[in-house]
């Protein structure tokens, strides 16, 4: 069974909790369960990490070439200026890494709008609330089973 790894960033371990009417009443660990059972009847086995420290990160993204077939990233805030988090997915290409994003970020502040990692991605599905996981579980599961 292929492995795929879940990436969470800062303050989505508030999910729930905060900002509800952004981000819903599930928490992440609810949603986690989902992405579980979702990429299992894909035949993938969901490996989770989230921290609110970039550089643990950063450290599992330097170890996931090789471990995982792929990678769905929600950056949250570090999305929008981490150029560390963007060279560290550009240093293990090609492992392909699927940005999601609860909210539409570009229906939100201005700020929100520009990602820097989007171009080391293949692709990002955002708007969907906790249904933009499972789309990019979907999203890579067709890429890495191509």
């Amino acid at each position: 069974m292929k492995k795929i790894l879940i990436i969470n960033g800062p303050n989505l371990n508030m999910v729930g909790v905060r900002e509800p009417g952004v981000y819903g009443t599930e928490t992440l660990g609810t949603i986690c369960d989902k992405i579980k059972t979702y990429a299992g009847s894909l035949g993938l086995e969901a490996e989770f990490i989230q921290s609110n420290h970039e550089g643990v990160i950063l450290d599992k993204i330097h170890t996931a070439k090789g471990e995982y077939a792929g990678v769905v990233i929600n950056a949250g805030a570090w999305t929008h200026y981490s150029y560390a988090l963007r060279d560290a997915i550009a240093a293990v290409k090609p492992l392909p890494f699927v940005e999601v994003h609860m909210s539409n970020i570009h229906a939100r502040e201005e700020f929100r709008h520009h990602s820097v990692i989007s171009p080391v991605c293949v692709g990002q599905i955002c708007g969907f609330g906790a249904n933009s996981y499972i789309l990019g579980v979907q999203a890579l599961a067709q890429i890495i089973n191509e």
